[in-house]
């Protein structure tokens, strides 16, 4: 098995507080309204905290059915939260399981900095290229996106 590290930044002109809360305790809520052409829902084991079980289930049509994420933890005075990218989704045989740390993060002209920090942990002696992290990345805004636009046009959204 192999590791390979990706960290990743990009901007919003939303707040860190609201995006926190719209990827996190909120996200079962705010998903699947903010995203109906990509999230059909999002199902939470007991609430969500340390090693809670999240399934996020996606519209037919898309190239995955559903993913888990074991969640490893939230600190909503930091914005920045962990979870580990368990079952289904992009792990097919090539990945065991792909580790998240992320922040958000006051950016200086208002609204926010998202820092991410992946590590793909690979099955065997399979290798992930960075193109193919780009590709996951990519696709992944396919639910940022949307959160974030919903966020904007709905001011009380997330507060």
């Amino acid at each position: 098995m192999g590791v390979v590290t990706y960290d990743y930044e990009n901007t919003s002109p939303v707040a860190p507080a609201r995006l926190f809360k719209a990827f996190t305790v909120e996200a079962p809520k705010v998903w699947p309204t903010a995203a109906p052409n990509a999230v059909k829902s999002i199902e939470v084991e007991a609430n969500p905290s340390s090693g809670s079980i999240v399934k996020i289930n996606f519209v037919e049509g898309l190239p995955f059915q559903y993913m888990k994420h074991q969640i490893g933890g939230h600190d909503e005075s930091n914005f920045s939260y962990s979870y580990d990218l368990i079952e289904g989704g992009p792990l097919g045989d090539k990945l065991e399981k792909i580790s998240y740390e992320n922040k958000f993060e006051a950016a200086a002209g208002g609204g926010s900095i998202c820092k991410s920090s992946m590590k793909f942990y690979t099955v065997g002696d399979n290798v992930i290229t960075e193109d193919e992290i780009k590709a996951l990345i990519k696709g992944s805004e396919g639910v940022y996106k949307p959160v974030e636009a919903y966020l904007l046009a709905n001011p009380e959204a997330c507060n």
